[in-house]
């Protein structure tokens, strides 16, 4: 039996279409209503049809109403768009505008920022390249951050002290970055293993799949050795 926060499988797609849930998935499933695929609620993202019949990304997933769920990645949500999956799903009485993937890269990075301010808050961030270097050495990093727009120098030295258990991105440049965290310049970042590195990387997984990106992407900035 679908549950309330599922999409009908047979209002997109045959049933046959629909693809066995992901090996090693330790969450929650849902279905994708453009793919079919069932994985974890943690690789998509969930939407609602808003009271003005348009379609609003719910990153938080706390949102009132049905939830359709779509799989992190841009193509897939243009698809989506593309094909008025949403309007199918909704029996007609929602929309999805044209500009929903850009806004949801928009939502995800916001979120991305805010968390990273957070954690520094909350003591579970270092920035500057010393401070990094000496967490790394000390074990304590679960993520690497680095700018994307940071030198391949200062970015391969650190790289070269993560551990396996190390995850290293480069999600934004050093100008956003930078004001989350409260300094001039944002170009190396840690963030230490705990509940706030899972939430960061559900964020950056599901950046990376609007952003085109992934876990040890290098950057081909210009920024030298002064990082910070």
């Amino acid at each position: 039996m679908t549950s309330a926060d599922e999409t009908d499988p047979a209002a997109v797609h045959d049933d046959s279409l629909i693809q066995d849930a992901l090996a090693g998935s330790s969450g929650p499933e849902r279905t994708c209503i453009v793919t079919r695929q069932v994985m974890d609620k943690g690789r998509m993202i969930r939407f609602v049809a808003g009271p003005a019949g348009d379609i609003v990304p719910d990153l938080k997933g706390d949102l009132p109403g049905r939830g359709f769920w779509v799989t992190a990645d841009r193509q897939i949500l243009a698809e989506a768009v593309r094909r008025h999956v949403f309007t199918k799903v909704t029996k007609g009485q929602a929309k999805a505008d044209a500009g929903l993937p850009d806004r949801v890269v928009q939502l995800l990075e916001r979120q991305l920022l805010d968390q990273l301010g957070l954690a520094k808050k909350s003591g579970q961030l270092v920035a500057g390249f010393d401070k990094v270097e000496a967490a790394l050495r000390a074990g304590q990093v679960k993520f690497l951050l680095e700018a994307s727009d940071g030198s391949a120098d200062g970015r391969g030295k650190l790289a070269r002290l993560a551990g396996p258990g190390v995850e290293i991105w480069a999600p934004l440049p050093s100008e956003a970055l930078a004001p989350a965290l409260g300094r001039l310049h944002a170009v190396h970042v840690a963030v230490k293993p705990g509940g706030m590195a899972e939430r960061l990387a559900l964020t950056l997984r599901r950046h990376a799949g609007f952003a085109q990106i992934g876990p040890n992407q290098s950057g081909s900035g210009q920024q030298g050795d002064n990082e910070i």
